[in-house]
């Protein structure tokens, strides 16, 4: 594929995807033939609102009165000086309501639910966040609401367990194949093939069936577009590097997408969990090829088979073996870039922001943050903007009997 810069990409929301949903080679709509008019009514009634006034103009008060946006970028001084001069900076979706990036789509599509005159809201979630946040929208909205999660999350992710119950949500355990985010994700699809007459499945992240990799983009576009105008308003530049975490893909699609024709370094930033056997990470695109998942086509870890290989990430919402169609696309024609940080590289993150700048972040974001503070180590100068994508009371309890308070990590920092 011919190699991009970041001048190629004046027109890029206009061009991508395509009509049938897809980046280049990416994306598409694989679906038995009984879900396809569904997805295509969601997808009329998508293309009906987005562009009108009335339902912008709602969803922006949704999310200044409750939401609370925009967020902030903070500077991490203390932690800017502890490694360097190189300046790091974090967009804090962490403050958004509910702790994370999550319901910046999430509210979208609740609100796109109640426009199709939609019932339920069906889910899965790996985190949590991304549940919490949907049985958040399903309240605020008046409507029910199934979280599917595999078991071994349920386990570690307890606080937003009981979080999504309070808020009336129906978590249903997976306790088939690994128990993680992949076999969620086959059981709420499962689901929605018996009620997609009066549900609306609202996937976690920027993959799927066309048309949700471009809705969840589009909602979650929020992030980057306020990002880019704070960091020119408290810098007077743009930032050198921006970076996010990258699982399926929304968090990072939220802060990439507005700078994509900025010369600024895009950087997404995999889980490689313990290292580069198969079964001990889930770095899609480092390791992946062209596969289908879910029913799309983006870059898949498998085996000779075309099936999913096992994966794992100390992070539950980054433990999925595929990646979003359009980071596949933009990795293919070099926009962006692709690394990794293994468990111990984002645990030493999460310890090191906890002390130095009093956040404790998501696990998630803690895989970005490892790479800032890795760039900020080996740069002299310059400033790089991480999505801190959400915050870390999820994961305490199981940081702490795993890590203690991470006096391994803290010895020599």
């Amino acid at each position: 594929m011919k190699q991009l810069t970041y001048k190629d990409f004046d027109n890029y929301l206009k061009q991508f995807p395509s009509p049938d949903g897809r980046f280049g080679e990416y994306g598409g709509a694989y679906l038995p033939p009984e879900l396809e008019p569904a997805f295509q009514e969601i997808s009329d009634a998508y293309e009906t609102i987005c562009h009108s006034a009335q339902f912008i103009s709602e969803l922006r008060r949704i999310r200044r009165e409750f939401q609370g946006r925009p967020t902030p970028v903070y500077h991490c001084e203390r932690l800017s000086r502890t490694l360097g001069k190189c300046q790091i900076y974090l967009k804090r979706e962490d403050l958004n309501h509910t702790g994370a990036h999550k319901l910046n789509h999430c509210m979208g599509e609740g609100l796109l639910a109640k426009f199709m005159g939609k019932k339920k809201l069906i889910a899965e979630t790996g985190a949590g966040q991304h549940g919490v946040a949907l049985a958040t929208a399903a309240a605020y909205f008046g409507l029910e609401c199934d979280i599917y999660m595999g078991e071994v999350d349920i386990a570690k992710q307890a606080p937003n367990v009981t979080r999504m119950r309070m808020l009336g949500a129906r978590v249903v355990p997976v306790s088939h194949g690994l128990k993680t985010l992949k076999e969620a994700v086959d059981a709420a699809f499962e689901a929605y093939l018996k009620e997609y007459d009066t549900a609306i499945y609202c996937i976690g992240s920027a993959v799927g069936p066309h048309p949700f990799p471009k809705m969840v983009r589009d909602f979650q576009m929020v992030v980057g577009e306020e990002a880019r105008e704070q960091f020119r308003a408290m810098t007077g530049n743009l930032p050198d590097v921006i970076t996010a975490c990258v699982g399926g893909g929304s968090n990072a699609a939220g802060l990439f997408i507005p700078f994509l024709s900025d010369p600024v370094e895009i950087v997404g930033v995999e889980p490689l969990g313990r290292g580069k056997k198969v079964g001990d990470h889930a770095a899609t695109i480092t390791f992946g090829k062209k596969g289908i998942l879910h029913g799309f086509e983006s870059y898949l870890l498998q085996d000779e088979n075309g099936q999913p290989d096992p994966v794992y990430s100390i992070a539950s919402g980054l433990d999925y073996p595929a990646t979003g169609p359009e980071h596949a696309y933009l990795h293919d024609c070099g926009r962006i870039r692709y690394e990794t940080a293994s468990d111990d590289e984002a645990m030493e993150a999460f310890f090191l922001l906890c002390r130095k700048e009093g956040i404790i972040p998501a696990i998630e974001s803690s895989h970005a943050l490892a790479y800032a503070i890795r760039y900020a180590r080996t740069h002299a100068t310059g400033s790089i903007l991480v999505n801190l994508s959400g915050r870390g009371d999820k994961d305490i309890d199981y940081v702490f009997e795993h890590y203690g308070y991470g006096e391994k990590f803290l010895k020599n920092s």
